[in-house]
């Protein structure tokens, strides 16, 4: 998901429930950290759920000093 950042990805999960985004980095020698995980509503993925996976992205490079 290069509009969040570089070397962020999405899993998609669909069940009988919904559907469901989990949103990771897996950039990191030391682990894999999940930004942001939701059931999507609508087709489109809200405004909301990409603009607080992009600040956790910020936040996470920020302390690891990249």
């Amino acid at each position: 998901m290069p509009t969040i950042g570089q070397g962020v990805l999405e899993i998609r999960i669909r069940d009988t429930s919904g559907a469901y985004r989990v949103i990771y980095v897996a950039k990191f020698s030391n682990a894999i950290y999940v930004l942001h995980c939701f059931q999507k509503k609508a087709q489109k993925t809200s405004r909301l759920d990409l603009d607080l996976a992009e600040s956790r992205y910020r936040e996470l490079l920020k302390e690891s000093g990249k």
